[in-house]
């Protein structure tokens, strides 16, 4: 089987790149931060091969899409009329979504808010989240030595400079850093110093965010597709993937005419145990609770020693959960 093509289409007024391959149904891939497009290699393969269409965006901001200037042009919404501009794109009545990290928060809304047009979720990483009752950055850690990582991405130009000096470096440090080989390695690295951890996800005041030595490059990931990412985020730079984390407590807003709808579609949900997101506080809670607003929630797999690039990491059982997940659905 050939591999995916690349093009440009319409959607929602801008430019998206996307990279599709197969027939048959349509099943979105939304991507998360920092990646793009190519953290679903694996899955467009299997999906083509299983008798799916499967398409998966650079979502706005990233890769080959168009990048607003503008912070206020990514919220919530904006997503979510991106990924039916897609739909709109090929024609298609409606299509099955699938989400990874940024890409999962944008994806349990499409298929709330949408249902019309997104007939079924597959998430991966981040549990569906109730409304919280107060803006999401007020209550988020900081100490006077640090902070949390969102909370360190709010001032336009800062997150950048550090992380454009040296794309590479920072693709190496983030994609090592959250996976499950990376997180074993720094709790042993921790045990074994005695060191007393800052938090999970707190970046310092005074040394930034990336670490000051080297780290390998994961098992899972080649030193070619370190470089497709390298390239792509030197290209596109950093602006447009950190105006999302820019736009929560808008999307705090924007989401209270919707208090207490649930997400009625049938639902799978897929997390590694080694995963950060699912150490935040609060997140096993979550977890345990959500098909108390997920109602249609069919399954919660979990995958031990992955840690947060689920559908990279562990590509052979996820591409196995998701298809059997499809191929479970009515009609």
């Amino acid at each position: 089987m050939s591999g995916p093509t690349q093009r440009i289409i319409k959607a929602n007024g801008i430019n998206l790149n996307i990279a599709e391959q197969g027939e048959g149904p349509l099943v979105l891939l939304c991507h998360g931060f920092p990646e793009s497009w190519y953290s679903w290699r694996h899955q467009l393969e299997a999906l083509a091969a299983a008798g799916y269409h499967a398409v998966a965006p650079d979502m706005r901001g990233y890769g080959k899409s168009d990048k607003p200037e503008a912070i206020d042009q990514y919220s919530i919404f904006h997503m979510i009329g991106d990924l039916v501009g897609v739909l709109d794109a090929f024609a298609a009545k409606s299509a099955i979504i699938v989400g990874h990290d940024w890409g999962a928060g944008i994806a349990w809304h499409a298929a709330r808010l949408r249902p019309d047009r997104f007939r079924a979720a597959a998430i991966l990483s981040v549990p569906y989240r109730p409304r919280s009752e107060v803006r999401p950055t007020s209550v988020m850690p900081q100490t006077e030595e640090a902070q949390f990582y969102q909370l360190y991405f709010q001032q336009p130009g800062v997150a950048e400079a550090e992380f454009e000096a040296d794309t590479r470096k920072t693709l190496a440090a983030m994609l090592f850093g959250g996976s499950g080989e990376g997180v074993t390695a720094i709790r042993a690295m921790a045990a074994a110093s005695g060191q007393t951890s800052k938090g999970v996800g707190m970046v310092s005041r005074k040394d930034g965010m990336l670490p000051k030595v080297p780290v390998p490059v994961p098992s899972w990931l080649s030193a070619a597709d370190l470089d497709y990412y390298a390239a792509e985020f030197a290209g596109s730079g950093f602006r447009g993937p950190l105006n999302y984390y820019r736009n929560i407590d808008r999307n705090w807003e924007l989401m209270g005419a919707f208090e207490g709808v649930k997400v009625t579609v049938p639902t799978l949900f897929i997390a590694g145990d080694l995963d950060m997101v699912i150490a935040f506080p609060g997140a096993a809670e979550h977890l345990a609770n959500m098909k108390q607003w997920v109602p249609e929630l069919r399954e919660i797999k979990m995958l031990p020693g992955c840690g947060h690039w689920t559908q990279q990491e562990r590509p052979a059982e996820v591409n196995a959960a998701i298809v059997e997940f499809l191929r479970g659905l009515p009609g």
